[in-house]
């Protein structure tokens, strides 16, 4: 495909961006309790610069503290946060690319509980998003002029620290679009009733920022299109929205679609497929004269399909530039086979910040949010090193030592490298994993590793003796309890990659963890019908609840059978019998029957090793301790890159 469309200038406002790749915003929770950006946070934007992104927006800064809510996004009280944030947008503009602050009032009824302590505000007193016997605390109307005034404040701060432009963050449910929607302003005063009331407290943002910033700086305007809910905003709704804001100045409007309520629109994963909210596009196009960005699972492919329907004028990646900072120079010079794709499953960005509160990172890119902290310099000295299994944490072990500057030879007892992820790729949705699974291959060429399929390894083996470093990472293997008659079933790895192994119309899956989800969704979007057998309360426990928020509806719209509380206790050739939490057996018919009931480290060559080469050995991944893809990823990067 020729890329080179997205290449082109294109102004907002009086602002030249140099192409039509803008970074969408995403907040990286890593800035300081007094408000201040930390360092990681520029060299991590500095890093997507100098990979050739056109305008980079910067997840959302808030007005004061108090309206933070607990999050580390910094915010812009205070002029003691100026000269840090210079110190990023000169790291940015120096490579051309342009930096856009965003602005935010808060995230109102949609604060995260584990990271506020205090009652949420919002336009009116209506139930906090993730604690609804909560109610949140309705702005008085001084309140709402301070916010006015504090917007003035903050975005002369922004301007004076050297920003290009502002983005009024309005977006998925959050204070100002709280105020925006009928659904959530309830009120009867000068902001609520009629849609110009409604629309008051945005215009009068909007009306203080080009008050602070004068007539030539660019602002830009983040909003959700359409809601998806019940009585959310729907896209005829929000386009006379648009034209009050154009008509109070925006200069660019950031539109997609979604909101906390169903919150995989927030963050999308890999069931809503690629491009999942540019339909919005068309419609804003007839309705405003100002420029379009849009964000939604996009890959090189689709940017260049929505730039040429004219729809749109920028193209927006969020997750994929963390995957890979170098996406826009990597298109621009024909290397697309070298763009790592970020597999959308939420684990190590938004996962990370919302469970762990801690910063960003990414499953596939372990020096994500690092980059000031690891470099790319080569080892002192040149080793040989042998890696034990051509799995994700494999392969990113044998490539981060090769970039070391080492000798790699990986043995992979299959006759294709990816491991596990051979399995997890085969639904259509999970086209994110099979592309990553390639990308490990060109990767394993371009830095030379000797590579060496259908070879299983044993202590025995000769390499072993002469290598240096020794990095296991031999994976995990179906798990298969004692249960009677486990001689009639399918191992879970084999109903994935062995498609004519799941014989019959009805499929029953034991166990219901995320691997058993998707195949069961692949089987019933094939028109078979697929049953899971889960002993505990619900299905893929331990996956996101982002990720569940579209697995699960997915299931039932496919007419995937689940039954939790059933614990397995027989199998036989035609089904399998079950107990429920009751205690009542039950029988459940089916003509294959999939052993899905987890997955053990796969650890006897391992174990072998450390013993043997104790000094040398090191494990990684799986085959130590069974988890995502992305520790596997992490563990292999560190293994290689340390040696």
């Amino acid at each position: 495909m020729d890329y080179t469309k997205l290449f082109t200038p294109y102004k907002i406002g009086k602002m030249e961006v140099k192409n039509r790749i803008v970074m969408s915003p995403m907040g990286l929770n890593a800035a300081h309790p007094d408000g201040r950006i930390d360092d990681d946070e520029i060299h991590y934007f500095e890093e997507r610069a100098r990979g050739g992104t056109g305008l980079i927006i910067m997840g959302c800064q808030f007005l004061t503290e108090k309206l933070a809510q607990g999050s580390l996004e910094g915010y812009l009280d205070n002029t003691h946060v100026i000269p840090q944030l210079t110190n990023l947008c000169e790291a940015v503009q120096k490579y051309g690319t342009k930096i856009s602050a965003q602005l935010s009032c808060g995230t109102g009824k949609n604060a995260f509980s584990n990271m506020l302590d205090d009652v949420p505000v919002s336009a009116s007193p209506i139930p906090s998003m993730f604690n609804p016997d909560l109610l949140c605390r309705a702005l008085t109307v001084e309140e709402i002029k301070e916010i006015i005034r504090q917007f003035h404040f903050s975005a002369k701060l922004l301007k004076n620290a050297g920003f290009d432009a502002i983005e009024v963050h309005a977006h998925a449910g959050y204070l100002v679009d709280q105020f925006m929607s009928a659904v959530w302003n309830k009120r009867t005063d000068e902001y609520g009733g009629t849609l110009e009331k409604r629309m008051r407290f945005a215009v009068e943002i909007v009306q203080s920022i080009r008050d602070a910033v004068g007539p030539d700086f660019p602002i830009l305007f983040r909003i959700a299109c359409k809601h998806y809910f019940d009585g959310g905003r729907t896209i005829e709704e929000t386009l006379p929205m648009l034209k009050l804001l154009e008509e109070a100045g925006v200069d660019a409007l950031d539109i997609d679609s979604g909101s906390y309520e169903n919150i995989e629109y927030i963050f999308p994963p890999a069931y809503l497929g690629d491009a999942c909210m540019e339909d919005v596009c068309e419609p804003v196009r007839k309705a405003v004269n100002i420029p379009i960005l849009n964000s939604g699972n996009h890959t090189p492919e689709t940017a260049v399909r929505l730039i040429e329907t004219g729809n749109a004028d920028f193209v927006m990646f969020g997750r994929p530039l963390i995957a890979d900072p170098y996406i826009p120079k990597k298109l621009l010079h024909g290397k697309r086979d070298e763009v790592r794709p970020c597999i959308r499953c939420n684990e190590d960005c938004i996962g990370r910040i919302i469970t762990r509160l801690t910063k960003i990172s990414c499953s596939v890119n372990p020096i994500a949010g690092f980059e000031g902290r690891i470099d790319d310099t080569k080892a002192e000295k040149s080793r040989k090193v042998v890696v034990i299994g051509g799995g994700p944490g494999g392969m990113e072990a044998a490539r981060s030592a090769a970039i070391a500057g080492h000798d790699v030879i990986l043995f992979e007892k299959d006759s294709a490298l990816g491991g596990q992820l051979k399995s997890a790729a085969t639904p259509d949705f999970k086209s994110q994993l099979r592309e990553l699974v390639e990308w490990y291959k060109h990767q394993m060429v371009i830095h030379n590793v000797d590579v060496r399929l259908k070879t299983e390894a044993t202590d025995e083996l000769p390499e072993l003796e002469k290598a240096d470093a020794i990095i296991v990472a031999t994976g995990a293997v179906p798990l298969m309890p004692d249960i009677k008659g486990m001689e009639n079933t399918v191992d879970i790895i084999s109903a994935h990659t062995e498609p004519k192994s799941l014989k019959g119309e009805e499929i029953i899956y034991c166990g219901g963890g995320l691997s058993a989800c998707d195949s069961a969704l692949e089987t019933a979007m094939k028109g078979k019908k697929a049953v899971i057998v889960e002993m505990l309360d619900e299905v893929a426990i331990d996956e996101h609840f982002i990720n569940k928020a579209a697995l699960l509806p997915m299931l039932k719209r496919y007419g995937v059978e689940i039954r939790t509380g059933h614990k397995v206790i027989e199998i036989t050739s035609s089904g399998v019998k079950a107990v429920t939490k009751e205690g009542k057996e039950q029988f459940i018919g089916g003509d294959t029957i999939v052993a899905a009931f987890g997955m053990k480290p796969n650890k006897v060559l391992a174990e072998k090793l450390a013993s043997k080469y104790y000094t040398k050995t090191r494990i990684i991944g799986d085959c130590q301790r069974v988890g995502k893809v992305g520790n596997a990823i992490r563990e292999g990067f560190y293994a290689g890159r340390y040696i």
